[in-house]
Order: C-alpha cells, then sequence, then structure tokens
C-alpha cells in the first residue's frame, strides 16, 4: 500500500511516501541483521524524490530508494561504510548536477542511520501510515474496479449498496462492505475526512447520496472530497433539483463532477478508476478539488 503520511524522522513531521509492503520487508530482515537507514532529509529546487522518502540498505540489499541515479548509488555505497563502521548517524548534502551524474539541479540532503533489531518497534510506529478513509456507494463495474485500484493503496475503504448481495466474497483487508437501504443512511455514520466516491445503480440514489453528504458537510464540514460520476448534463440536472433541495450553490461547488482527473477521455472502468484513485491522491496533497 503505498501513500502520503506522516512520519517522526529525526524529530521532524515530515510527509512521507510509503510502500507498506516495503517497511515490511525492511523490518522483518532487519531482525535478522542491521542496517543503514537513508532518508530525505530536505530538499531544494528540482529533486528526484520528496521529503521523508527513504530506503533501508543491508550489506547485500536494499529496501525502497530515495530516487535512483547516481544519487542513490552514492548513498547505498556512503551507506555500507557506515555499516562497516556501525557508525551511529550522518548527514550529507547532494547537489544534483554534473558532478553527480544528475542533471535535476536542484539539492537533496539525505540522513543515514544505523538501525538493528532491537529498534524494530520504534521503526513500525515510526513508518506507520494512517489510511485515508473513503466512502464507495455503488458495487457496480465500476465500483470494482474502483476497489482494485485503491486497495494496494494506505486507504481505509468502506464500501457501500442498497443491495447486500452485491459484494464479492473475496476482499482485501482495508475493504469493509456495508448494506444500507437507504442507502444515504450510511452518510451519518461515515468517518470524519471520508472522501466519498458515488456511482450507484440508481440515479435516484446517487441523488439522495450527494444531498445527504451535502447536509453532513453544512453540519459539520468534515468531507473534503465529494466525488458523483456522471456527465456534465447529469450534474445540470442534479444541480437544479439539488438547489430546489435548499442548498445553494457555495455548497454544490464542494461537488466534483465528473470525477477523475482531467483530460482522460476513456471510459473503460479501469481508466475511470485509476483517474479517480490520482484525484484523490490530489486532494490529499491540496492539489486537487477540495473545498
Amino acid at each position: 500500500m503505498a501513500g502520503f503520511c506522516t512520519s517522526l524522522a529525526n524529530g521532524h513531521d515530515k510527509k512521507r511516501y510509503l510502500d507498506v509492503s516495503e517497511i515490511l520487508q525492511f523490518l522483518k530482515q532487519l531482525e535478522g541483521e542491521a542496517a543503514v537507514l537513508v532518508s530525505v532529509q530536505s530538499t531544494r529546487g528540482s529533486a528526484p524524490r520528496e521529503t521523508g522518502a527513504w530506503m533501508a540498505v543491508f550489506a547485500s540489499n536494499t529496501v525502497g530508494s530515495v530516487g535512483g541515479g547516481h544519487l542513490e548509488f552514492d548513498a547505498m555505497d556512503h551507506a555500507r561504510k557506515l555499516l562497516g563502521q556501525c557508525a551511529a548517524s550522518t548527514v550529507v548534502r547532494y547537489a544534483l548536477g554534473p558532478s553527480l551524474g544528475q542533471c535535476c539541479g536542484g539539492e537533496v540532503v539525505l540522513h543515514f542511520e544505523t538501525v538493528a533489531a532491537p529498534d524494530v518497534a520504534v521503526l513500525h510506529q515510526r513508518l506507520a501510515c494512517q489510511p485515508t478513509p473513503v466512502a464507495l456507494f455503488g458495487g457496480g463495474h465500476v465500483g470494482r474496479a474502483v476497489v482494485r485500484v485503491l486497495a494496494p493503496l494506505p486507504m481505509e475503504l468502506t464500501w457501500i449498496d442498497s443491495r447486500s448481495e452485491i459484494f464479492p466474497a473475496d476482499l482485501p483487508a482495508n475493504v469493509r462492505c456495508e448494506h444500507s437501504d437507504p442507502v444515504q443512511a450510511a452518510v451519518a455514520e461515515l468517518q470524519p475526512q471520508s472522501h466519498v466516491l458515488i456511482m450507484s445503480f440508481s440515479h435516484a440514489e446517487d441523488l439522495d447520496v450527494v444531498a445527504a453528504c451535502l447536509a453532513r458537510q453544512r453540519q459539520r464540514a468534515d468531507l473534503p472530497y465529494i466525488g458523483l460520476i456522471g456527465s456534465k448534463s447529469k450534474w445540470a440536472a442534479f444541480r437544479h433539483r439539488l438547489l430546489a433541495r435548499g442548498f445553494d450553490e457555495t455548497e454544490l461547488a464542494h461537488v466534483t463532477c465528473p470525477i477523475g482527473v482531467p483530460g482522460i477521455a476513456d471510459k473503460r472502468p479501469e481508466v475511470i478508476a485509476v483517474a479517480v484513485a490520482a484525484q484523490i491522491l490530489q486532494v490529499q496533497t491540496g492539489v486537487g478539488r477540495s473545498v
């Protein structure tokens, strides 16, 4: 599972892009041999990875990445020297220019720290990623594709439908199914800060879910993203009906319809799912649409 989360590396809060499978691989191997944990402490200008990105360097292999290329090769070489010396920690500044064989033009500061089996518990907590809550309304073809795309990401997915028989038996560990009839009743119980995706089998259900989300947003303002599948004409019809229900233009602006990052015309469920996942990640980082 990959995604943005907060680390406490070196006493500072940092945004990290982590793969949980890599964390588990790293910690499991660390129980048998020492390693040097290399993390991006800071960057300036153009850099291949963000602050907090990491790799673990063992005697014969590595886990994770700080950007690849000569930067990573040099970092691996320095880490293995530290591993042989059992050095505690050090900081190295790299200029990403011709001398390093890279043309990013920026600067990266890497922090190197030797870690071993006694550090596993602390590292597990330090590298842990808090999943993003996502509520998916609809168990159709697009909904199933969205589940497959979001499952490897650090997202806690609540999958909701008014038809209890619609859910498959084999589900990823981070997916919880909920039968709700009427379906919009589930909105009141969503986790705070849920990113909501609305794609049920019925336009009437979609409208009721959108209205319930806007009512909750009016009261609590805790749904950072409300995405509705459909065309611009569908949203025009919904907008008219929602205005008739008493919502104003400012409130309606909180709904994203059509959903997904713009510029992708392909309507295959798998493609829509990828575009939707990308838009949620944009919202998380403050790039995508969020009101």
